[in-house]
């Protein structure tokens, strides 16, 4: 068993990765944050979810974190202090919003408070065991102020969130990038805005480098974070086309199986896995 070296910080994602399928954190994966903690490393988890969503989520570790949400554009301290907060222009929703949307599409706007959506969608509320976060249903027809923290869209049928990708980029390239964080969840950003890049803030206020930090992620909201860390890592569960596009990257257990805190106790903390 070789034990990771130079690593001071641990960075996770949250659906697919940190969370079970039952989308919840394990004991047994508290168990090793809570010695992570013990042991001096520094904390982040980076997710796309929203704050208020996420945080509820965090606190269950029951150890300080570093919340990197709406995929890099909030950033909370362990304290839960906002140290970073960006919106999208509501000009720029709007134009993005401006392209023939099928109807099988869910359309989510991340507001502060709530997300603005076209449909209750059961699915997504089953993501949330509490909804912190909640939906507000809203006509975009009407809607006046598109302003967002950033822009999602969820459907079965993935080709088809692939043909809505591409129409609103011939729109909004010049503003907006994306990431499909499942096959079936499309997400628009900000171009300043990624995992990365608001790790990159928190490590440098801590005196860290994202070269001192090992990352876990499944998602292509993942890409940038997985490729800049010291030591990125896939989840088994990820999509093969993530496992394609990052073939140097080790492919470790699936989140069923507690795939990051296995590595960890393996790697890191040089445990016997039992």
């Amino acid at each position: 068993m070789t034990k990771l070296k130079n690593i001071k910080v641990v960075v996770s994602d949250l659906d697919g990765t940190l969370l079970n399928t039952q989308h919840k954190i394990s004991d047994y994966t508290k168990s090793i944050f809570q010695e992570l903690h013990n042991q001096g490393y520094l904390l982040v988890v980076a997710t796309g979810r929203h704050h208020l969503d996420a945080m509820a989520i965090v606190e269950t570790l029951g150890v300080p974190v570093y919340l990197v949400s709406s995929n890099g554009a909030r950033i909370h301290s362990p304290n839960k202090e906002e140290l970073f907060a960006f919106n999208l222009n509501s000009d720029v929703v709007k134009a993005a919003l401006n392209v023939e949307i099928d109807p099988e599409i869910t359309v989510v706007l991340f507001k502060e408070n709530v997300w603005q959506t076209n449909r209750i969608s059961e699915k997504l509320n089953a993501y949330q065991s509490e909804l912190n976060y909640r939906p507000e249903l809203v006509d975009y027809k009407k809607l006046e102020d598109f302003g967002a923290i950033k822009i999602f869209f969820s459907c079965d049928n993935h080709e088809k969130l692939v043909k809505l990708k591409d129409d609103v980029l011939a729109n909004s390239s010049e503003h907006l990038h994306h990431a499909f964080s499942l096959p079936t969840c499309l997400e628009f950003m900000d171009k300043s805005i990624d995992k990365a890049v608001a790790i990159e803030q928190v490590l440098e206020k801590e005196g860290f480098t994202l070269a001192e930090a090992v990352s876990f992620g499944d998602g292509f909201n993942d890409v940038q974070m997985l490729s800049a860390s010291g030591k990125g890592l896939i989840m088994g569960n990820a999509p093969a086309l993530l496992k394609e596009t990052l073939p140097d990257l080790e492919v470790i257990k699936t989140n069923a199986e507690d795939g990051v805190a296995k590595y960890i106790a393996s790697k890191i903390l040089d445990k016997e896995l039992v």
